[in-house]
């Protein structure tokens, strides 16, 4: 009765304060807070459990073979762990307040250490940090200003390479750096663009190098450090898209993955000597989205993704035969890291059921050996919904036939009548949907009673390129269309209550919300839309500088009047007028890649349009919400969001303003 009382009292303020004019603003610790409602105790006490679940990722083998570097998070944030053996004690080695992002060991055993990135408040102006296993100590190694990535440790343990926005902090230029002198690190390339670094050769003399322009669009290139010359693999007027590349252990090669002549990515290796291509893997029609060469040479690992699932094979390169392999669980294969003694492969496996884990193949026994067991909160996730793949048939035809949409529908377990549905659209927008382990998604299953959809609107990864571009330039909304043709499948669904329906997604996702709620407005009770673009032409003049180019790529140029035009003109903010339902808007003050002026926009348009939206912001966070505290704040509003505008305690139909 409480929280039906509650609930009341949030839909009767939500009223007041549109008829008044008037927002109820609360600042609670790094939190602003406006128009949201207290939050019952029996919703933050039932949440709980969900909230504290745990993952873990493998960062590196330490080159001694004495146990593996990791990440996970015992705090408000993720952070550096030694584990010595399967099963053992992670022994905690930063402390920070902000997250720890990727982290290399050194491989010259004689030098016991690692790099990390880190930045502050969520900006995303990582920074490279060096770790000192012996003296326990770290230091920055850049300049504390510029965003920088990489960090590329050379064979022999002497040098390493990174990419840094220093010199326009726009451009990624590569700088070479030894451990010893970072301060003196040499800039050995430097042109427009985004570059980085994806191995050296053998003999440590060149790098491997890549320039990407878009998803559709990339090249790779040798770079030769004594003479700084620049030489481009497989040179073709066909725009290619590559994804991961190593250098082979006789330095003779390239292997790596690329769409060219194919609608997906395949493996590949480049003869550096004839220029000749052979490709390995012309037998699987999915795309390799994962690779690494074991230290002797012998094995490559890839995973290939599969309508959204992960399958893992390791290919005897003598042979050209798979290895055999233990059975693995149904889900997500991902972090692929040979020991270094290339007996064992490392990786991360997660399902709906289980969080991230570390295990390890050891490819001479065939044996999978669990390296972590993260915590769940006491839950019993056997009862956790495995998803069911779906496909319902949108607008448009296909030789024919009307073209099929992807989508993985998690149904409750237990329900009294027709279910309420949100519909959880993914961002990038070339990103993908994938059957991860998400415990607040079961929360609404399993103590809520809420049925999930989670659809691969067309320009979605992982489904072909031909897929991937359906929604380039002027084909924008035709992703948007998709959505209204799944409320169609929903309401042909007798399980599901399709006057029921809420919509729910992150950055290009949350574009897809707000748009949604403007086409659908009728067909839709509420929104959540975190960190989302309300306007392309601001979104693209206010991103930060080293992004603009790439965005480009995918939206459009907002320079040229004519797509100008075309943006404001499928903008949310250009017609905002059109949703009369609540909407909660969730962002980060530091966001670099969607600017907080982006939700802020579309706060003020909907409620000068006496709309309801509750809103928060934090200024300690970017894309997202990466501390513990603040993310579990932000799916505590969310549940109740969606209680109070989706479950049927109370006949809502009239309330939405």
């Amino acid at each position: 009765m409480k929280i039906v009382n509650t609930i009341l009292m949030a839909l009767l303020l939500s009223g007041a304060n549109i008829l008044s004019g008037q927002v109820t603003r609360v600042e609670r610790g790094e939190l602003v807070l406006e128009d949201i409602p207290e939050i019952p105790i029996e919703v933050s006490e039932r949440l709980l459990q969900y909230q504290n679940t745990r993952s873990a990722s493998l960062r590196d083998w330490m080159p001694d073979g004495s146990g593996m570097l990791i990440s996970t998070r015992f705090g408000e944030t993720s952070q550096l762990h030694m584990l010595k053996t399967p099963a053992g004690a992670r022994t905690q080695v930063t402390f920070f307040a902000e997250p720890v992002r990727g982290a290399s060991m050194n491989p010259d055993p004689k030098k016991p250490g690692f790099l990390f990135l880190k930045d502050v408040g969520g900006s995303e102006y990582y920074q490279i940090f060096h770790f000192d296993l012996k003296t326990g100590k770290h230091k920055m190694l850049t300049d504390g200003k510029s965003r920088n990535g990489g960090g590329v440790w050379s064979h022999s343990g002497e040098r390493f390479t990174f990419t840094s926005t220093k010199r326009n902090n726009r451009d990624y230029d590569i700088y070479l750096a030894d451990i010893s002198d970072a301060e003196a690190a040499k800039m050995v390339l430097s042109k427009k663009g985004y570059w980085y670094v994806a191995d050296w050769s053998p003999d440590d003399k060149s790098l491997l190098v890549g320039k990407y322009v878009s998803i559709n669009e990339s090249y790779i290139y040798t770079l030769d450090l004594a003479t700084r010359e620049l030489t481009q693999l497989n040179p073709s007027e066909e725009k290619i898209g590559y994804g991961g590349a190593g250098w082979s252990k006789d330095g003779e090669g390239i292997y790596f993955t690329s769409d060219q002549g194919s609608d997906f990515k395949q493996l590949k290796y480049y003869d550096l000597g004839s220029g000749q291509i052979t490709i390995l893997t012309s037998d699987i029609r999915w795309d390799v989205n994962g690779l690494d060469l074991s230290p002797d040479g012998k094995f490559i690992a890839f995973v290939t993704n599969e309508s959204g699932i992960s399958k893992l094979r390791v290919r005897d390169l003598a042979t050209g035969k798979n290895v055999s392999l233990p059975e693995l669980p149904v889900g997500q294969i991902y972090g692929l890291e040979f020991s270094p003694d290339s007996r064992q492969l490392g990786m991360v496996l997660n399902t709906p059921q289980t969080p991230g884990d570390i295990y390890a193949i050891d490819l001479e026994a065939n044996r999978l050996t669990r390296w972590t067991s993260s915590e769940v909160g006491g839950l019993n996730t056997s009862t956790f919904v495995t998803p069911e793949l779906i496909e319902y048939e949108t607008f448009d035809r296909v030789d024919g036939k009307p073209r099929k949409i992807p989508a993985f529908y998690f149904k409750p377990a237990k329900s009294d009548g027709p279910m309420p549905v949100v519909i959880s659209i993914h961002g990038g927008p070339e990103s993908q949907y994938r059957p991860f382990f998400r415990s607040t998604l079961q929360y609404y299953l399993n103590e809520m009673g809420i049925a999930v959809l989670a659809p691969n609107v067309r320009g979605s990864n992982g489904y072909g390129k031909t897929y991937l571009q359906l929604d380039n330039g002027a084909k924008r909304e035709d992703t948007v269309k998709d959505i209204g043709k799944l409320l169609d499948w929903i309401a042909q669904q007798p399980e599901l209550d399709s006057d029921r329906v809420g919509v729910m997604g992150g950055s290009y996702g949350g574009y897809m919300v707000l748009a949604a709620m403007i086409q659908f407005n009728d067909r839709l009770r509420a929104g959540i839309d975190v960190v989302g673009i309300s306007n392309f032409v601001t979104f693209l003049e206010n991103t930060k500088a080293y992004r603009r180019d790439l965005r480009r790529a995918e939206y459009g140029d907002e320079r040229d009047p004519e797509m100008r035009t075309f943006l404001n003109k499928i903008s949310p903010t250009t017609s905002a007028h059109k949703i009369t339902k609540p909407l909660f808007i969730a962002q980060g003050l530091n966001d670099p890649r969607v600017p907080a002026s982006e939700s802020e926009q579309m706060v003020k348009v909907i409620r000068k349009n006496g709309g309801a939206v509750w809103y928060m912001l934090a200024k300690d966070e970017g894309h997202g919400f990466s501390k513990k505290t603040n993310r579990d704040f932000y799916s505590n509003v969310a549940a109740l969001f969606l209680q109070t505008f989706l479950l049927p305690e109370i006949d809502r139909g009239k309330t939405g303003s």
